[in-house]
C-alpha cells in the first residue's frame, strides 16, 4: 500500500513550527532581553560607517540633484554629448564631484568665519571668569541692599543649601572622581571612534550617491517580488511620502536654523551683546530642536550674558523672546509650510515621547516619524470609514449625537437641566371683614 502524500500535512508541520519557533522567541524575548539588547547594539557599532554612509548620502540627494539638473546636464546639452551609459556615469561623477567640493567649501568658509570667533570667546570666558563672577556678586550684593527682605531670603538659602552642598562635595563627587575620569576618557575614545565612522560613513556614501537609481531600483523590486501589484505601489507611495516628509522638514529647519542664527547675529551686534557670535551660534543651533530649541538654547546664553553686564541680559532676553516670536508665526510657516501636517498639540507629544526614549536625535526625527504614523492611522481610518460608506471629513463629527441606518446625521442635544419648582405656600383666604 502506497502512502499517500497530502499538503494538508505539510501545512500543519509548517504551523507547528512556527507557533514553537515563535513561543521560544517570545520566552527569550521576556526573560532575556539584555543579552538581546547588547547584541542588538553590538550589530549597530559594527554596522554604523554604512548607516553613517546611507544617512550622509540621503542628505546629500537633494544637493547633487539640483548640480546635476542645473549646472552639469546644460553643459552636456550644449556640448551637444550622447546620452550613452558611459557619459551619465561620468555625468554623475562629475556632479558628485561638484557637490562635494560646494559643501566642503560652505562648510570651510562658515566655520572658518564661526570657530575662531568662538574659540577666542571661550577663552576670553574662561580667563575673566573671575571678573565676572564678582561683577555678577556685586550687583547681586548691590540689590540685596536695596531690599532687605529678598536679602534675608537670599541668606537663609544660602545657609540651607550650603551645607548640603559640601556634604555632596565630600561624599559623592569626590570619592567617585576615578570615575568621573574613566567616564570622561571613555568619552574621548568614542569621539574618536565617532569620527572615524563618519570618514569611512563618507567615503560609503559617495559608493551610494553614484548607484542610487539602482539602490531604488533593487528596493521597488523586492517590493513588487514581496507583494501584489496593488500593495506594491501603495508601498512605494508610502516611501515617497515618508522621503517627502523628512525632507521637508529636516531641510526646511536646517535653513529656518540658518537664518534665525545670522538674524541674532545682527540684532546682538547692534545692541552690543557680549560674544553675539558664540550665543548666535548657539541660538542658531539649538534652533534645529522644535518646540524646546530656543529655551535649550536660550536660557544658557542668557546666562553667560549675566555674567558680563546683567542689563544686556534683558535685552537679550526680549530679543530672544521677538525673534521666536518671529519665528513661529512668520519665518517657519513660510519656509515649513505644512510638511508634518500635525497641529501643535502632537509637535508637543511627539518630541516629548521620542525625546524621552532617543534623547537630542528624538527630539529632531520625532516629528516627521510621528507625522509618518500619524498620516499611516489617518490612511486607514478613512479607508475604513468609506467601506462604511461614511464621510471621512472631521467636522461631520464633532458634534454628532448618532448615526442612523439611513446614515443620517443627528447632532448631540445636551440634557436640559431639571428647573427645581419652587414651592411656594398657598396664601390662606382671609376673612371677609364684618359686615357693619
Amino acid at each position: 500500500m502506497k502512502f499517500r502524500f497530502e499538503k494538508k500535512y505539510l501545512y500543519w508541520g509548517i504551523t507547528a513550527f512556527l507557533v514553537i519557533a515563535a513561543s521560544i522567541l517570545f520566552y527569550y524575548i521576556l526573560f532575556h532581553r539584555s543579552n538581546l539588547s547588547n547584541g542588538f547594539g553590538i550589530m549597530i557599532d559594527i554596522a554604523m560607517p554604512i548607516i553613517d554612509g546611507f544617512v550622509l548620502a540621503y542628505l546629500i540627494t537633494p544637493v547633487l540633484n539640483k548640480v546635476e539638473k542645473r549646472i552639469i546636464e546644460p553643459i552636456y546639452v550644449k556640448a551637444k554629448i550622447p546620452a550613452t551609459p558611459k557619459s551619465k556615469r561620468r555625468m554623475r561623477g562629475l556632479s558628485i564631484f561638484m557637490t562635494i567640493v560646494l559643501i566642503l567649501v560652505i562648510l570651510y568658509e562658515f566655520f572658518g568665519l564661526v570657530i575662531p570667533q568662538v574659540v577666542r570667546s571661550i577663552q576670553s570666558i574662561i580667563f575673566q571668569f573671575p571678573i565676572y563672577i564678582n561683577n555678577l556678586s556685586n550687583w547681586a550684593l548691590g540689590l540685596m541692599k536695596n531690599n532687605p527682605d529678598l536679602e534675608n531670603v537670599v541668606n537663609s538659602l544660602i545657609d540651607q543649601y550650603s551645607s548640603k552642598i559640601l556634604d555632596y562635595v565630600n561624599s559623592n563627587l569626590l570619592p567617585n572622581i576615578n570615575n568621573l575620569i574613566k567616564t570622561l576618557s571613555s568619552s574621548v575614545i568614542g569621539m574618536f571612534k565617532a569620527m572615524w565612522n563618519f570618514v569611512i560613513g563618507f567615503i560609503i556614501s559617495i559608493y551610494v550617491l553614484g548607484s542610487k537609481e539602482k539602490f531604488a531600483g533593487q528596493a521597488k523590486k523586492i517590493a513588487y517580488a514581496l507583494f501584489d501589484r496593488k500593495t506594491g505601489n501603495h508601498v512605494i507611495s508610502g516611501c515617497r511620502f515618508v522621503h517627502n516628509t523628512f525632507i521637508g522638514f529636516i531641510g526646511g529647519k536646517i535653513v529656518d536654523s540658518i537664518i534665525i542664527g545670522i538674524i541674532c547675529f545682527i540684532c546682538t551686534t547692534i545692541i552690543g551683546t557680549p560674544y553675539a557670535i558664540l550665543v548666535s551660534v548657539i541660538v542658531g543651533v539649538t534652533n534645529i530642536i522644535p518646540f524646546f530649541g530656543p529655551w535649550i538654547g536660550g536660557v544658557p546664553s542668557a546666562l553667560l550674558v549675566l555674567m558680563v553686564d546683567p542689563m544686556q541680559a534683558l535685552y537679550f532676553v526680549i530679543l530672544i523672546l521677538v525673534i521666536q516670536q518671529f519665528d513661529g508665526n512668520i519665518l517657519g510657516p513660510k519656509i515649513l509650510g505644512d510638511s508634518t501636517g500635525l497641529s501643535g498639540f502632537w509637535v508637543i507629544f511627539s518630541i516629548t515621547i521620542f525625546g524621552g526614549l532617543f534623547g537630542v536625535l528624538g527630539m529632531i526625527a520625532g516629528i516627521p516619524i510621528f507625522a509618518v504614523f500619524y498620516a499611516g492611522v489617518k490612511l486607514l481610518v478613512d479607508k475604513l470609514l468609506t467601506k462604511k460608506n461614511l464621510p471621512t471629513s472631521i467636522q461631520q463629527y464633532m458634534t454628532v449625537g448618532h448615526i442612523d441606518e439611513s446614515l443620517c446625521f443627528t447632532e448631540y442635544v445636551p440634557p436640559a437641566k431639571k428647573k427645581k419648582k419652587r414651592t411656594e405656600k398657598k396664601k390662606e383666604p382671609e376673612d371677609d371683614p364684618p359686615k357693619e
